[in-house]
């Protein structure tokens, strides 16, 4: 009877990874690094879809805390990004995902809202969710003094066998997919002069934001070397309202003072197009416009809005690879950027 029960509780367990094993025709050792993946040894695509196949076959579920406790993390990818609402953040977060899925994570995104305090305390969470990877996709605030804390907690992070990746974040010691954003502004400046434009309104978020505060170096460098007008630079809020308000009140000033508004990126350059309107005017035919990181909207506007292009979908997807490669220094990976120039910024 002892025996009989046993077997029959046995039964009762489920299928286990032996079963999987078994099914598929390859070893244990083979179907455990199919399920869990492993840092020294790929499993072959076929395999892994043989292994999958069995596992389905028989019923077998693995057990996710017994791989967190294997692997010292869950098969999660975490993202950490500033704005959910910014196409820029967005078009960053789809490739992050498609790339995650590719490698058989989980993706899961959180929002830090701008704010480097609620970024330092999205990742102290995180830690202790055990995620495979961490990514965070955003702007350094300059003068915050919540580096220190978050270089500790993701240095505690990949000391436990975590991978981070930050994007468009240099200065902090980890791998980094870098925009070049001085260079790209750099190259609008020169195309803009190419096409006739001489008096400029330039508009830039805080200086504290580093991404807006290098764009807005490399279009000033850009056009100190050429033969035009010293422009109008106004700070305003990194975002649409940002460039709404600010070009309201040039507008306001009395007869247009410039013939081109340069916006340090699209969404707030969408914003100066809708208070040109609404002030009589027409973008492109009175006044140019033209933005940063060639959002999806961008050509859907009308007029379609000049831009640097900006690679967003691939950035995501280099970003996660960057952070599965066996090279773990704090190297900088480069990204180029173009510029695309449409109706918004017409021959003069």
């Amino acid at each position: 009877m002892d025996g009989a029960a046993g077997r029959r509780g046995r039964r009762k367990s489920g299928p286990t990874l032996h079963d999987v094993a078994r099914e598929a025709g390859v070893s244990v050792a083979t179907a455990s690094r199919a399920f869990n993946g492993s840092s020294t040894r790929n499993v072959k695509p076929e395999y892994i879809s043989r292994v999958l196949a069995a596992a389905e076959r028989v019923g077998y579920q693995p057990h996710l805390s017994a791989q967190a406790i294997a692997l010292g993390s869950t098969r999660t990818a975490a993202l950490v990004v500033s704005d959910v609402d910014d196409p820029y953040f967005s078009s960053i977060a789809a490739g992050v995902i498609a790339a995650a899925q590719a490698q058989r994570l989980i993706p899961t995104v959180a929002v830090a809202d701008r704010s480097p305090e609620r970024e330092l305390q999205i990742v102290r969470t995180l830690r202790g969710q055990r995620p495979r990877v961490i990514i965070i996709a955003g702007s350094r605030i300059e003068g915050s003094r919540t580096d220190g804390g978050l270089t500790e907690e993701l240095e505690a992070y990949q000391a436990a066998g975590g991978r981070v990746v930050l994007v468009s974040q240099e200065g902090l010691p980890f791998p980094t997919v870098a925009i070049d954003n001085g260079g790209g502004a750099c190259a609008l400046a020169q195309a803009l002069v190419g096409r006739g434009y001489r008096r400029f309104g330039v508009l830039c978020g805080p200086r504290v934001i580093r991404t807006s505060r290098d764009r807005c170096a490399g279009f000033l460098a850009g056009l100190a070397a050429l033969d035009v007008p010293e422009p109008v630079v106004v700070e305003t809020g990194f975002a649409r309202v940002g460039g709404y308000d600010a070009t309201r009140e040039l507008l306001a000033d009395g007869p247009l003072a410039v013939d081109c508004l340069v916006a340090m990126n699209d969404v707030m350059a969408i914003g100066a197009m809708t208070a040109i309107r609404d002030a009589g005017l027409v973008p492109g035919r009175d006044v140019g416009v033209a933005g940063f990181d060639d959002i999806s909207w961008c050509v859907d506007l009308d007029p379609a809005l000049s831009t640097v292009a900006v690679p967003l979908h691939q950035i995501g997807v280099t970003a996660m690879q960057l952070a599965l490669d066996d090279d773990r220094s704090a190297r900088v990976l480069p990204v180029p950027t173009s510029v695309v120039l449409r109706d918004s910024t017409p021959p003069r």
